[in-house]
């Protein structure tokens, strides 16, 4: 028996967040892309920007941004600036099945936070309360019939996977989590800038948003903890290795095998999260939904030590998007992506 696919449109698809829902909902058996629009490539055939797409996308062509051309539709992804999703949102709710905005427009619940760490004022407190947090692995029962889905940032989300569950587990001092995480050069978005020219990332790495980058407090509501943040640009397409410290709580002690039990134990179910004794690396997650997690505990200084690695377009953004939205469409969780990744 078959069953009819859902409807999906993108808006924002011509950015690589876009094109790489484009490439994933190609694979999907449940959703269908009806629309997909790019106001600065309105006009411009989807090939032509992105070759990959070619050969299910021949004849598509980026339309302009209109949300009442999807009404009606079962998923409108949003791969947008902040505030171009602030501005639609509203009108897109309640007249499409869901929305999944890949800004982070609706992620944080404190919206006070906007203004210093985004620099705009948030004017919609009714759907920004109402806006359930994509990460399935910590909000899967609140994304049952979401109909609005704050996509995760994409250091978030490597951070939160690793670090949450040992402090739901009481295990490590919430005062003070360090996390240093490295993104490749995609990040940044495709738009050309000279921070992500081949001269200047290529064989170079860089810290930067030195102590108040805006994912900062995203992290620290999704760990619940007090974080330092740093992330580094590293001269790679693809990819986010975070590499999180932290004391262990009074009164715990740790060991490896701890960590190591607690992190089995909270993912034992999950489809996309791998917890090893081996360090995980960003080529093992290339083109995938998954997440590779080890942990270590060093006893001369006392601290717990645990590692990450994602892609950071994929399960960081435009993967975890459509996991979020089979969740919210009740689709099955999996479908359309990979736990697999493409090595070499």
């Amino acid at each position: 028996m078959t069953t009819t696919p859902r409807t999906a449109a993108i808006l924002g698809a011509s950015g690589y967040t876009g094109a790489e829902l484009m490439r994933l909902l190609a694979g999907h058996p449940d959703l269908r892309l009806v629309l997909a629009t790019g106001d600065s490539q309105a006009g411009t055939p989807a090939a032509s920007i992105y070759p990959s797409l070619a050969g299910r996308y021949p004849d598509l062509v980026f339309a302009e941004n209109d949300p009442a051309a999807c009404h009606g539709v079962d998923v409108v992804f949003l791969g947008l600036p902040h505030e171009a999703s602030l501005e639609l949102v509203p009108q897109l709710v309640g007249k499409v099945g869901c929305v999944v905005d890949l800004s982070a427009a609706y992620r944080l619940k404190d919206a006070s936070s906007y203004p210093t760490f985004y620099g705009f004022t948030h004017d919609q407190p009714s759907l920004l309360a109402d806006a359930v947090y994509g990460l399935p692995e910590r909000h899967r029962s609140a994304l049952a019939g979401a109909t609005l889905v704050a996509t995760p940032g994409c250091y978030v989300t490597a951070a939160t996977l690793a670090m949450a569950p040992l402090v739901d587990a009481g295990l490590v001092d919430t005062s003070s989590i360090i996390v240093d995480a490295a993104s490749g050069v995609s990040g940044a978005g495709r738009a050309p800038k000279h921070t992500n020219s081949f001269c200047t990332v290529d064989e170079d790495v860089n810290a930067y948003g030195l102590l108040d980058h805006r994912h900062t407090p995203e992290m620290q509501e999704q760990i619940g903890a007090t974080v330092l943040f740093t992330p580094h640009l590293v001269p790679m397409n693809r990819g986010i290795l975070a590499t999180c410290y932290a004391r262990p709580a009074a009164g715990r002690s740790l060991s490896t095998d701890s960590l190591l039990d607690a992190l089995t134990s909270a993912y034992a179910n999950e489809p996309f999260v791998v917890v090893r004794k081996d360090s995980p690396s960003t080529k093992a997650t290339l083109g995938s939904n998954a997440v590779h997690i080890t942990a270590r505990f060093d006893q001369r200084t006392g601290h717990a030590i645990v590692i990450s690695a994602l892609d950071n377009l994929c399960k960081g953004a435009s993967g975890g998007a459509i996991q979020a939205a089979n969740v919210a469409l009740g689709l099955d969780e999996t479908a359309g992506l990979s736990a697999v990744g493409v090595y070499p």
